[in-house]
This record gives structure tokens, sequence and C-alpha cells, in this order.
């Protein structure tokens, strides 16, 4: 999945129905605050098909899970950027329109759920501050990116008080860099929370496929390349792009046999993804 930085003003190589939340209702700007403890997220249910997201309009800040369901027949994602300097969702579909403008410095890559499958649900545990942001679909396999026929939509978080010392608790700590990936213990069967941190200087991201039995990297590949037949792997979700320092958590169920850490990311020199530069990781689950 192309980020932000691959998207506006460079030439990549990679080629809703339903909402519910829970723990909080929608408020506007200014009603009453929330509090969150540490050991609780606020649980955002959103849901993307083939062009749109169903999501709320504003939010209060502090620790939140997004559970995105992938409602299309297509895969999806739902990346999140931070709108700095007061700008607002106008300012950046201006800014996405002229490709040859480059990455605005008001815009802020902060995660959110990987693609997931067709049917399947992702999820992305993070930080929300008060501000402006977009939710966005960077996804462009088989076309232009989802964004341009409308995957785009408005977020705003609202001042309120919360606990900025709140995370979950991880299982083992996922880090990105300039180009690989590295776990800090090997990953065990069953559901497990990832903490992944960007230690690289680039913007980054990670994508999970797991691997259909008898199939590796390079059949996923080579599949990608065409994308004809039925892909080799089914797509689990990760992090959308994070940028360099960042942390975000996603929980997965890891069932035995063979998957593959991605990222799609246009590297800031090359603009090559950064797969094509060894960031590509397979390990077993046993």
């Amino acid at each position: 999945m192309k980020s932000l930085t691959t998207i506006v003003g460079v030439v990549g190589s990679v080629a809703i129905a339903g909402l519910a939340i829970t723990a909080f209702s929608n408020k506007p700007s200014g009603e009453t605050n929330a509090s969150i403890t540490a050991s609780k997220a606020n649980v955002v249910r959103v849901s993307g098909e083939d062009f749109k997201f169903d999501a709320p309009d504003s939010l209060p800040p502090g620790l939140t899970e997004f559970r995105f369901m992938n409602k299309g027949p297509s895969i999806h994602h739902m990346s999140l950027l931070k709108l700095e300097e007061g700008k607002t969702i106008q300012d950046l579909t201006a800014a996405l329109s002229d490709p040859n403008a480059g990455t605005p410095k008001w815009v802020k890559e902060v995660g959110g759920p990987n693609a997931p499958d067709p049917g399947k649900e992702a999820n992305a545990t993070l930080m929300l501050h008060p501000g402006n942001y977009a939710l966005i679909c960077f996804v462009d396999i088989g076309g232009p990116p989802h964004f341009t026929k409308g995957m785009i939509r408005p977020l705003h978080v609202y001042s309120a008080n919360h606990d900025s010392d709140a995370k979950p608790k991880a299982d083992l700590t996922l880090t990105l860099f300039d180009y690989n990936f590295k776990e800090s213990t090997p990953i065990k069967a069953g559901t497990r929370t990832l903490e992944v941190h960007n230690g690289g200087p680039q913007i980054h991201e990670v994508e999970m496929i797991k691997l259909a039995p008898g199939k590796t990297v390079d059949d996923f590949f080579k599949w990608f390349d065409k994308m004809e037949g039925p892909p080799p792997g089914s797509a689990i979700g990760g992090i959308s792009s994070l940028e360099s320092g960042m942390t975000e958590y996603f929980t997965a169920d890891f069932t035995p046999g063979n998957y593959v850490f991605l990222c799609f990311v246009g590297d800031e020199k090359d603009h090559k993804p950064h797969f094509a530069h060894g960031m590509v990781k397979t390990f077993s689950v046993e």
C-alpha cells in the first residue's frame, strides 16, 4: 500500500456500511470530557467498501483502538493522517490533487489498521490527540489510489481529559527500520499483541500476509506482479504508514503456518517500495 510520501509528488513502483462505537458516543468539540484509563482503550468500529468509509465524525482523545472491517470486494486499509496547523480535509484534498506539489509539511502519517482480506477485520491501537484528521485508503492495486474514488473522510478529535501514559500490554515488540523488521521475541501461536515501533529515519508500515500451505514469498511476488488467479496467501492487517519514532499496536490471531511482513512505502530517495530494498521478512509460527 502506498503512503502519502509515495502518492504526492512521487511515482511509486507498486502498482462501509455499518458503524458501531463502544465505550463512548460521538460528541462535538467542547462537550463532556472523557477520561481514559491505562488498561482500556476506546473502541471504534469503522467499515470500508468500494469506495467509502463509514466512521464517526468526531471522537475524544486518548488511547483508541480502531477496528476496521473491509466490507468491499477489494483490498482496503484505513490509514490515518493528522492535519497540523489548523488544516482541513479540503486542504488535504487540494494538496492531493496536485501530483507535483510534494508531501505537505502539515501532514503527519500516524498509522491505522493495515489491509485485511475482503470480509475480514484488522485493528490498530494508538494515542489520539486533539485536532483534525483524515481517514484515507492509499491502496492502488489494479488502478488509481482508492482515495481518488472517494475513499477519504474527515475526523475531528475534540479536547478532553485523557491519560497520556495509557498503552496496551504487548506480547512482543516489532521494530521497523531501513530496511527490515526485527521481533524482540519469536511469535508464538495464539492471539498476540504486537507493539510496532518505527525505529528508522523514514516512514514505514507493516502489512502481514499468511502464506497458503506450500507457497513462498516468491510465489506472492509473482502473483503480485500480474494478479492473476487466487492469491497465494491471506492479508491479515498490520499498521499503516507510521512516522519515524512513532509506536502503535495491533492484535492478530497467529495460527500455525508461514507468514510475511512487508513494507510497501515508497523510498525517499529512489521512490521504489521498501520491499524492493529488502524490507521483507518471512517467519513461521508453530
